[in-house]
């Protein structure tokens, strides 16, 4: 899958995360969460595993975090992930 415009998906209210996308040469992935220093390899790990499944291997990932759960991150990023490769 290939990022093709940049598009975001999410809010910034507690308990949720705002997702942004664009394209890039490389894969980047930049995660800033109130919980971070608590939870950050396990926000990162659904992150990973997300983009592998829809197997994107470019692009500049930007996750804004207010405490959300699993279910929530996965959701967030694969819309965002719809949006941007929609034409």
């Amino acid at each position: 899958m290939k990022i093709m415009k940049k598009v975001q998906a999410g809010t910034l209210q507690s308990s949720d995360l705002m997702v942004f996308l664009e394209p890039a040469e490389t894969l980047t992935v930049t995660i800033e969460s109130t919980v971070l220093k608590q939870f950050g390899e396990l926000i990162r790990a659904k992150v990973d595993q997300v983009l592998a499944r829809h197997g994107v291997e470019t692009g500049a990932i930007r996750i804004t975090d207010r405490g959300a759960l699993d279910y929530a991150i996965e959701a967030r990023l694969e819309t965002a992930l719809s949006r941007a490769t929609e034409v």
